[in-house]
């Protein structure tokens, strides 16, 4: 979610980027990409992880506070975060319980489980620095595909597809002519990530971040707007007037009433506690016992909550 320092755009001479209106994409999207990088010059969002003092690091935090959590949630506790732990050596001291109660209210919670061990990891592997090959990256607890691609594009400048929800919305509309990608990302959307990709490092790791923000700011799952898109002209599911969904039904977020809203309000307690909490402080929390100590169990489980005797509790020491 950064902004390498722009590029020259390559020559338009290199062809169009006909291949919008329906056809398989192949040679010739320089257009493309110059329309979305340009828009993105003009209308980039100022967030921290884009500055340069951020650093491979900040890019990293960003990367996992971001998935499936709005920006506005996350800056706060970003901001916070890399107060404290400015480098991950520093995280790598701490106990993870701490990055857990750090994490706050972000929801998802083992990704502070997860970044506190790629933190230890990068600290033991690599002297503390995130590194920058993308092998290296991937082989980091809690890493994958997408966060590796990420961290290499935003943070090093590097070319890698980088294919999160707004960007696979952007290819749907633009190049399949569908409102809505698949409810999991498929061999052909990547295929199709590959063939748009930029041939020059720099100029690949700008597109992934424009592409990104286009779908994050105009290209929005409800209530997109057309007229502020640079592409619009070309995009192949405008074009084709807009045919509503027709695929396997969109997976709903819902949260009242449900597991997650309780290990949530599990977590709250014990984020706020800086001793072991009594069973009897938990159960206060929820009114339904079979589900609480679903929720419980599957905290425990996770390695989110430490059971000690006594029928205490706290956030993981180890």
């Amino acid at each position: 979610m950064t902004a390498p320092t722009k590029p020259p755009h390559s020559s338009p001479a290199d062809g169009p980027a006909d291949a919008l209106a329906g056809s398989p994409p192949g040679e010739g999207h320089v257009t493309l990409h110059a329309s979305v990088i340009d828009w993105f010059d003009e209308n980039a969002r100022d967030l921290p992880w884009r500055l340069p003092e951020a650093g491979p690091w900040g890019v990293m935090v960003s990367e996992f506070m971001l998935q499936q959590t709005p920006v506005n949630r996350v800056l706060p506790v970003y901001e916070q975060w890399l107060a404290r732990w400015p480098r991950p050596a520093d995280l790598a001291r701490e106990a993870p319980g701490e990055a857990v109660r750090a994490w706050g209210r972000l929801g998802y919670p083992r990704r502070a489980l997860r970044l506190h061990g790629a933190a230890v990891a990068i600290t033991e592997r690599h002297g503390g620095d995130v590194p920058t090959d993308h092998a290296q990256l991937l082989a980091l607890p809690g890493i994958g595909e997408y966060t590796a691609a990420a961290v290499a594009s935003f943070a090093y400048g590097q070319r890698h597809a980088v294919l999160d929800t707004n960007v696979r919305r952007v290819f749907a509309r633009a190049v399949s002519g569908v409102q809505y990608p698949p409810n999991a990302t498929t061999a052909a959307e990547r295929k199709l990530a590959r063939t748009l990709l930029p041939e020059d490092e720099q100029t690949a790791a700008r597109w992934a971040a424009a592409s990104m923000e286009l779908g994050a700011l105009v290209c929005t799952a409800k209530n997109e707007t057309c007229h502020r898109c640079p592409i619009a002209a070309q995009c192949a599911w405008r074009l084709a007037g807009k045919p509503e969904h027709n695929g396997p039904p969109r997976r709903g977020q819902t949260y009242a009433g449900t597991d997650r809203q309780v290990r949530g309000k599990l977590l709250a307690v014990l984020r706020e506690a800086h001793a072991p909490v009594p069973q009897a402080a938990l159960d206060r929390v929820w009114h339904e016992p079979v589900q609480r100590a679903r929720a419980l169990d599957g905290l425990v489980a996770d390695g989110l909550v430490e059971p000690l005797s006594g029928g205490l509790y706290r956030l993981p020491l180890t």
